[in-house]
């Protein structure tokens, strides 16, 4: 039997996006949210889904969406702020969830808090399944499965080019990413989290012909990695790192500033003005978008695996357009797929565990994440 799917946040950029991929795949989600009258408006766009109002400020209402193996997809951020009602509901009820987010502090409570919940009550959490981070991870895990048991750490890299023609992200990336500026970030070494700071970590991969660099950041690949490894895969691994290449050349700058991110959460006057400050940058953002820069952009996703000595040994690098497009297809291919087949496990997963990781693949492929030969 097929359960039901449910997109909590239908409305909002990301949703209405992923509310439009999985009409494409022929589901039917229902369409859940704040408000009735943008439900029913997009709902009769889609073809006449079903809605239902629901507001993380009842959670309640948020609980009354999903059954026990239903499939909820929740793309109500900043999620540090609002994605917790979701979380909870799915795991109360045994359900499936899958969110869009693409912060790291988030992440981490999913895996840390909320996993364990989930594994009693039999629910699946698949949390930043869109393009934070499921191509880094899918990068990761081909260049570990390819370089083997010699392998000792895998670093992932995200990367965009071109993305010429206006405001490259939507109002509520630039609200998630001013909620974590000052929030801590973390690595992987020797079967445990490090934390640190946000760009404590600096280095420059070839991308599109030429060095790119990049700054550290915490996502799923210090969770899923490991565990790939672990199946005996690569036992000798030590260390999973992710980079960010979105800045440019002002990576470096991100870098240095991060000697001093801890100094500044902890003084209170300081945090307050950084986080407002960019708080208020991104409230004067447009809602959605350009869609000239979305159409000029390609994303980069690189996994890279070496040996104890800092050898390299293996090497993947995946392309993509359009970041938000990614989201949306992945979002719509895995709810798709939990729906009609389930996952493999309970508790906090990753996409690779949940789905396998040729499964994935394939999957990733139909979102139009795709191999090129490397280096590029």
């Amino acid at each position: 039997m097929t359960a039901k799917i449910v997109l909590f946040g239908a409305t909002g950029y990301t949703g209405a996006r992923t509310a439009e991929a999985m009409t494409r795949r022929g589901l039917r989600p229902v369409l859940a949210g704040r408000s009735p009258e943008r439900l029913e408006t997009l709902a009769q766009r889609l073809g006449g889904l079903p809605t239902a109002r629901a507001d993380v400020s009842d959670p309640a209402s948020v609980r009354a969406l999903v059954d026990r193996g239903d499939v909820l997809v929740s793309t109500v951020g900043p999620f540090a702020r609002f994605g917790a009602a979701a979380v909870e509901a799915a795991v109360d009820a045994g359900a499936i969830y899958f969110d869009s987010t693409g912060e790291p502090p988030f992440i981490r409570s999913v895996f840390e808090r909320y996993g364990p919940e989930a594994e009693r009550s039999g629910a699946a959490l698949l949390t930043a399944f869109g393009n934070d981070y499921v191509p880094g991870t899918l990068a990761g895990a081909l260049a570990l499965t390819e370089a083997g048991v010699a392998t000792a750490s895998v670093h992932t890299g995200y990367f965009i080019t071109g993305g010429q023609g206006g405001q490259p992200f939507s109002k509520g990336t630039l609200n998630s990413l001013a909620g974590t500026l000052l929030e801590p970030m973390y690595a992987w070494r020797d079967g445990a989290l490090l934390d640190e700071p946000a760009g404590r970590r600096y280095r420059a991969f070839t991308v599109a012909g030429r060095a790119r660099p990049a700054v550290s950041i915490g996502a799923t690949e210090q969770f899923a990695l490991p565990r790939l490894a672990a199946t005996g895969v690569a036992p000798r691994l030590r260390e999973v790192d992710v980079y960010l290449g979105w800045f440019g050349p002002a990576s470096k700058a991100v870098h240095l500033g991060s000697r001093v991110t801890p100094l500044i959460g902890r003084t209170p006057v300081l945090a307050n003005a950084l986080t407002g400050f960019a708080g208020a940058l991104a409230a004067r953002a447009s809602d959605e978008p350009s869609a000239a820069a979305l159409a000029s952009a390609t994303s980069y996703f690189v996994g890279e695996a070496f040996g104890s000595a800092g050898q390299p040994l293996a090497r993947v690098l995946l392309t993509s357009p359009d970041g938000y497009a990614i989201t949306a297809d992945l979002l719509a291919w895995a709810a798709d797929r939990a729906s009609t087949q389930g996952v493999q496990g309970t508790g906090a997963l990753d996409a690779v565990s949940a789905f396998g990781l040729e499964a994935l693949t394939a999957g990733a492929a139909e979102a139009n994440i795709v191999p090129i030969p490397s280096p590029a």
